[in-house]
């Protein structure tokens, strides 16, 4: 009985290879990039496309065990989780609000370290940033925000709010 459900499941296990997730492949550069808002160094470029840009771009470099399944299932669904939270190649469609908070995640993760995640270092040791490293994309994400109109005092706000009332 235990032999007869090996094979069943070895069985499993061969035919699912033959159903692969789509892959997350684009040609050439997005128009919505971030760079086409904000300017970047190639040191800031180099660092965001080693350690960002396979969960969060149009453009996944795949490993070899992507294509053994379900291996290849769970990195498609991370990805798929990594671009709705934050999309390089779609910065530009989001709305300012929307880029200026990114803009602050990604000041936040990189800074405070949970941006990559450690699953994704333990095997892209090249993501892992050094102390250099994530000052310059510091650097550039304060720059960044230098480019939006300064907020309103959230009292101020709240008066005009009641002011109109």
């Amino acid at each position: 009985m235990l032999k007869k459900i090996g094979y069943v499941l070895l069985a499993a296990l061969v035919i699912i290879q033959f159903i692969q997730p789509s892959q997350n492949k684009s040609e050439g550069t997005s128009p919505n990039h971030i760079n086409t808002r904000f300017s970047m160094n190639d040191d800031v470029a180099i660092i965001l496309k080693t350690s960002c840009y396979d969960c969060h771009s149009n453009n996944t470099s795949y490993p070899w065990y992507s294509m053994i399944q379900p291996v290849g299932w769970w990195l498609q669904n991370h990805i798929k989780e990594g671009k709705g939270e934050l999309n390089f190649d779609e910065f530009t469609t989001y709305s300012p609000k929307k880029q200026k908070h990114k803009l602050e995640e990604i000041g936040e993760a990189v800074t405070d370290g949970w941006m990559p995640l450690d699953s994704y270092k333990w095997i892209h040791k090249e993501a892992v940033l050094t102390a250099e490293q994530k000052a310059a994309v510091k650097k550039w994400v304060d720059q960044s925000l230098q480019q939006f109109p300064p907020s309103a005092p959230e009292e101020q706000s709240d008066n005009n709010k009641s002011e109109s009332h």
